[in-house]
């Protein structure tokens, strides 16, 4: 019984030091993030609804808004945030009429809005770049319903590849956004940091319950 409870009270400090490390990470992340998204400009795109047919339109509709907003940043030769954020504004109702018009051809009279708006982002990875979760601005597409699972990638710095096979943020694309972070936190957004390990509180209790006090 002695061995059993010295066990018990063993495994309990140890789940008690793994979820101060585990919350100790979670502010680190927070904390990371709210200095780097005021530098950042994301991109969200809502389906429908998660039928094949409907996630399928959400790529295309998102390849074609993402290549008109290229093409519309290089005529202007945006170079900021501030500069890509004013384009979309001023460009919504075009870029809302053409995301449309690639609906209506797929066959669908789903309706599309734009809007430029702060939302919550899970942690995404984007090549060999990871942003943790938090609260950043972004560009938000919402097609018919949008009940249908979301595509994300950073609009601004531009991470978006429109080949999903090719997944590789460009080399100009890092040193754009190297130049607007510190060399700390640009570091930390790379996939070589320590890789995080998750449980659910309820996961790691259910392993106490293998051994009671009592």
């Amino acid at each position: 019984m002695k061995k059993k409870y010295q066990f018990c009270l063993s495994l309990t400090l140890g789940l008690l030091i793994f979820l101060l490390a585990m919350s100790g990470l979670r502010r680190k992340e927070e904390a990371l993030a709210s200095r780097i998204a005021p530098e950042i400009l994301r991109f969200h795109v809502l389906a429908n609804s998660d039928s094949p047919v409907d996630q399928a339109l959400k790529l295309e509709v998102k390849d074609l808004l993402l290549e008109e907003i290229r093409t519309g940043l290089e005529a202007k030769e945006a170079g900021s945030k501030e500069a890509v954020s004013r384009y979309i504004t001023a460009h919504k109702e075009d870029l809302e009429t053409a995301a449309e018009r690639c609906v209506k051809e797929r066959g669908f009279d789903y309706g599309v809005t734009i809007q430029l708006e702060q939302c919550l982002f899970p942690e995404k990875t984007y090549g060999d770049m990871t942003f943790p979760a938090g609260t950043y601005d972004a560009v938000r597409v919402l097609i018919g319903q949008g009940k249908g699972k979301n595509f994300w990638c950073v609009l601004y710095p531009s991470l978006c590849y429109l080949d999903s096979t090719y997944a590789v943020v460009p080399d100009s694309s890092k040193n754009q956004l190297s130049a607007l972070l510190s060399e700390d936190d640009f570091q930390a957004l790379l996939n070589d940091r320590p890789v995080k390990i998750r449980f659910k509180l309820a996961d790691c209790l259910k392993y106490l319950r293998v051994f009671p006090l009592s």
